[in-house]
């Protein structure tokens, strides 16, 4: 009888990092059979999982979107644990997403399915109690930021860094050419990333948008997210000399000569393919509140955390005004050293990180977790 693996994440990045390494676990285990079920999206889907349910009817962000759309999260959380229980999995991989993924946990470790955590929450941002749960409900935690295994080691827990699953993303990208311009337009290019959420795709795009009118000399590309429809795009970029560019952001940032973009994954992204950018957040007053009071982290981008120093400019709330948002591009694009400094600091982030492979360790340290799992245990048949 062949094993099979549950396999949830909440967002895009999730998604992405989650697809490979299905597809990692499927090349580690050649011809034995193996089934994975998964809430998930477009990638983990081509990767052969059969996904439950999109992730884009999961990604409430901040503490507001939370308690409006509680009673919708509840109902997740019971349609999940209910579907597991139906699978019965040999083991459960959790990607990131903690508000959800850290209930599913423990409800997992209750009903001795093992629970493999790919993609540590931020617990050392902020919920460093959380901890105690995580060492109470994960049996194997894999994480991806080299200060996390000694931050994790510091509280009595061993966990395994994996290097981080974004260089297998852009491995297997290869060496893809640049977006090409259209006919006859040479002007460089500004990539803006507004998010991959809706609700942040809302309070960040127009924002984004102001500096357009002050470059006419540069081309301006919005890098569209999956899961969002083209016509929320639209609706903003209308009568707007604005570009949008579906698909993989990738060739758009090798072609970009700067960007702005919203804190998240896409920052790191956007460092690791060596752009100069900005990183912009702007969010709403309690959860901005909620932030200050809670977060005990310097920066918000990966790329300073990594670093431990301010690498790129980070425009946060007030700070994200459309004339500091100006003075940022114009800076990321004419001042010579500034670029040439930020590029010598995102090549030292680069080799930070390592090389690719994060999807194979862990796909290896999964497989032989599930064989060593007597064919019993999961309770089928």
């Amino acid at each position: 009888m062949g094993k099979r693996l549950y396999v949830i994440a909440g967002e895009a990045s999730g998604d992405l990092h989650g697809g490979n390494l299905i597809r990692a676990l499927k090349q580690r285990v050649g011809g034995e059979a193996l089934e994975v079920r998964a809430w998930g999206g477009d990638h983990m889907a081509a990767a052969g999982a059969q996904v439950v349910k999109h992730y884009r009817d999961l990604a409430f962000m901040g503490f507001t979107q939370v308690l409006l759309h509680l009673r919708t999260i509840l109902r997740n959380i019971k349609a999940c644990k209910a579907d597991i229980l139906a699978f019965r999995p040999d083991a459960i991989v959790l990607i990131d997403y903690p508000g959800f993924n850290l209930r599913i946990a423990r409800f997992a470790h209750e009903q001795g399915i093992p629970v493999h955590y790919y993609i540590s929450p931020q617990v050392w941002a902020w919920k460093a109690g959380r901890v105690k749960a995580i060492k109470r409900d994960v049996d194997h935690m894999y994480v991806i930021l080299p200060f996390e295994k000694d931050w994790y080691a510091e509280h009595g827990m061993e966990v395994d860094f994996v290097g981080h699953p974004l260089l297998d993303a852009l491995e297997a990208q290869g060496s893809a050419e640049a977006a090409p311009p259209p006919a006859g337009d040479a002007r460089p290019v500004v990539a803006l990333l507004p998010g991959s959420r809706l609700q942040e795709i809302r309070r960040m795009l127009p924002a984004m948008l102001t500096v357009v009118p002050h470059f006419p000399d540069h081309r301006f590309v919005v890098a569209a997210a999956p899961s969002v429809p083209r016509a929320v795009y639209e609706g903003f970029l209308s009568g707007k000399p604005v570009e949008l560019a579906s698909g993989s952001a990738y060739p758009l940032l090798r072609g970009a000569k700067a960007a702005l973009v919203t804190s998240g994954t896409a920052t790191l992204e956007t460092a690791l393919i060596g752009t100069p950018e900005a990183v912009c957040y702007s969010g709403g007053a309690v959860n901005v509140w909620l932030a200050k009071r809670f977060i005990k982290v310097p920066f918000i981008s990966l790329v300073n955390l990594i670093m431990g120093r301010e690498v790129v400019r980070e425009l946060i709330q007030e700070d994200m005004r459309p004339a500091e948002l100006r003075k940022e591009l114009h800076r990321l694009l004419h001042d010579q050293a500034y670029r040439e400094h930020m590029q010598g600091d995102l090549a030292a982030l680069r080799e930070k990180l390592g090389g690719p492979g994060a999807s194979a360790h862990v796909a290896d340290r999964l497989w032989k977790s599930m064989q060593a799992r007597p064919q019993d245990a999961s309770g089928r048949g």
